[in-house]
């Protein structure tokens, strides 16, 4: 399961939605997050879906390593579906017990499940392109203008590179752990959920000491290179606009208004 979380990879390739630039990158994630919520119907979703799988495909990232990443949510989506489908008042179409599955519930539930598929599905793209670097130097430049009311940019974007950076060495030591666990006796398959829970209590104490040590040893690293961050500190690659970053923008632009428009004018029937 833990091998299965993608988010803060980067797979290397040269693909254009690679050399885009990275601002570039982040507000068309935005722009693409946003229509999931404007589309309110199937119009609007098969729209989603054909501008999505034209994206990865030129990102020339496999799709099952994107959808690999799935699996860690699966039980999230699950949860959110029936709560939908179960709780949502409306026509009703089917009783089981004493709960009713009604028209709107049904719909509402599996929107709900192609949007938060999109969304993850859509994020990954972003991050499996950009290094937390560049992800870093975008976040940076976007939020550029906050650093008039004194909002500290460069920290919020440092802090979240790291986190993303974090994200895959803590799956891997976790990983190690649990194996290195196993491998004296431990068993965290067997049991009902409370009692798996409960197993993995164990992972905690190492993994909190590991993730502390590892901070505390990029603080030191940091604070020997003399690092400082703020307006004088330069960049070895900076980031400039090139014609195909326009061209980017121009495109997912287009994408939220022309499905906006298309989805009011043409609603597919459910």
């Amino acid at each position: 399961m833990l091998r299965d979380i993608t988010l803060g990879q980067y797979y290397q390739t040269d693909s254009v939605i690679h050399r885009l630039d990275p601002r570039v990158k982040l507000v068309s994630t935005i722009l693409y997050i946003v229509s999931l919520f404007l589309f309110k119907n199937v119009t609007g979703y098969v729209i989603a879906a054909l501008f999505l799988a034209v994206v990865i495909k030129l990102s020339k990232v496999p799709f099952k390593f994107m959808v690999k990443g799935m699996k860690a949510i699966l039980f999230l989506l699950f949860l959110t579906v029936v709560f939908n489908l179960f709780l949502t008042p409306g026509e009703p179409l089917v009783r089981i017990w004493k709960l009713t599955i009604t028209d709107k519930g049904l719909q509402t539930a599996v929107f709900m499940a192609f949007r938060l598929s999109f969304l993850i599905i859509g994020s990954s793209v972003m991050t499996l392109t950009t290094t937390p670097n560049h992800l870093t130097d975008g976040l940076e430049k976007l939020m550029g203008p906050l650093k008039k009311i004194r909002v500290p940019v460069h920290e919020i974007s440092m802090m979240m590179s790291i986190a993303l950076r974090f994200i895959p060495i803590l799956l891997e030591e976790t990983d190690k752990i649990m194996k290195a666990q196993i491998a004296r006796g431990a068993d965290f398959e067997s049991g009902n959920l409370i009692k798996k829970a409960k197993a993995l209590v164990p992972l905690l104490v190492p993994l909190f000491i590991s993730a502390f040590r590892r901070a505390n040893d990029l603080a030191m690293a940091m604070e020997a290179r003399c690092y400082r961050g703020g307006e004088h500190r330069t960049k070895m690659k900076p980031l400039h606009y090139e014609k195909r970053d326009f061209a980017a923008y121009a495109v997912a632009i287009s994408y939220v208004v022309a499905g906006t428009v298309i989805s009011r004018m043409i609603p597919l029937p459910f």
